[in-house]
């Protein structure tokens, strides 16, 4: 019993680290990746809202953090529109989005 403890432990380490060790794309494969995307979300306004939240957040997930980090931003904005009653982004949210998607322009060139 003593030998298996060390085991377990190694294991359950192991799946507490598992999502942070997970390698990402470089800059250059995300910008790729990115290129390639068809995603097309389908439904009313805030079905889509919140199925291009989830996209979002599962693309930033696999992409390198440079590129990831506005992504991110971009789910959480997302995220909130499909909270909103009618699932329409505002002004201020459009600007936010316009801000994110430049700066992965700024490594997407």
């Amino acid at each position: 019993m003593t030998k298996l403890l060390p085991a377990v432990v190694l294991v359950a380490g192991l799946l507490l680290t598992g999502c942070a060790a997970t390698p990402k794309m470089s800059v250059q494969d995300s910008c790729a990746f990115l290129n390639q995307d068809t995603f097309v979300p389908t439904g009313n306004q805030q079905q889509q809202a919140d199925q291009i939240s989830k996209h979002y957040q599962e693309v930033a997930d696999k992409v390198a953090p440079e590129v990831a980090a506005p992504i991110q931003e971009m789910a959480d904005v997302m995220k909130d529109v499909a909270g909103s009653s009618l699932g329409a982004k505002s002004e201020e949210q459009n600007k936010q989005l316009a801000e994110q998607m430049n700066k992965i322009g700024e490594y997407c060139k």
